[in-house]
């Protein structure tokens, strides 16, 4: 019985990627965040899996987790609030974050089929020095409360931890997430036909910084 659970925020301008601000407005940001965060949502719909979690922080759930179970983020640092929805899962616990709306169900597939006696955990890094996907197959939160997050050895860390318990860990592919405004060019060009890229385009004809994109018609 394999769970995946999406962790997100509720895009609302000034809460989410605020980092993009300026050349975007807030309320661009948001637009940018929101879309992101449907074209993950649309990936692990597609995905077959027992039960599917929308991890979230607001009040308003975007229309593209319906069918999700939203589970509430408790309070606390983000290494706590990843404790608790490990915590919450019984059997092959598989998380991604939001920020990564270029992921597809191939990037995804080895977690999603290969749970071997032998892997205990599936990782996936950032190419920012993060992870963008953890997986276990017993989800314990003990091995992710106290590493420090958004750091640049974070990823190195919450692999060690895994690592330093004893589990078999296998490697997902390293992705960029979305954190700059060059982070959402090369998302973009790698997915042009998603609604990140739609809409990453608009906003940058909007605010004026369409020569800063990549010309993905190359």
């Amino acid at each position: 019985m394999l769970t995946i659970a999406v962790i997100a925020k509720e895009c609302i301008p000034g809460r989410v990627k605020t980092r993009l601000h300026p050349p975007f407005s807030l309320e661009e940001a948001a637009e940018i965040a929101s879309a992101s965060l449907g074209d993950t949502l649309d990936v692990v719909s597609a995905i077959p899996a027992d039960r599917r979690i929308l991890f979230f922080d607001g009040q308003n759930p975007p229309a593209e987790a319906d069918g999700f179970e939203v589970l509430q983020q408790n309070e606390g640092t983000l290494d706590e609030r990843l404790g608790y929805l490990f915590d919450s899962v019984d059997g092959p616990l598989l998380m991604i974050g939001m920020d990564t709306p270029q992921v597809t169900r191939e990037l995804l597939e080895p977690a999603l089929t290969r749970w071997h006696d032998d892997i205990d955990a599936w990782f996936g890094f950032a190419s920012d020095g993060g992870f963008w996907a953890l997986g276990m197959r017993e989800p314990d939160g003990s091995l992710i409360r106290g590493v420090a997050m958004s750091e640049a050895e974070t990823g190195r860390d919450q692999l060690e931890r895994l690592l330093e318990a004893e589990l078999r860990v296998k490697l997902l592919a390293e992705i960029n997430d979305v954190d700059s405004i060059d982070d959402a060019r090369e998302v973009a060009a790698i997915a042009p036909d998603g609604r990140f890229a739609e809409v990453f385009d608009r906003v940058s004809v909007r605010a004026g910084v369409r020569d800063l994109q990549l010309d993905r018609r190359a």
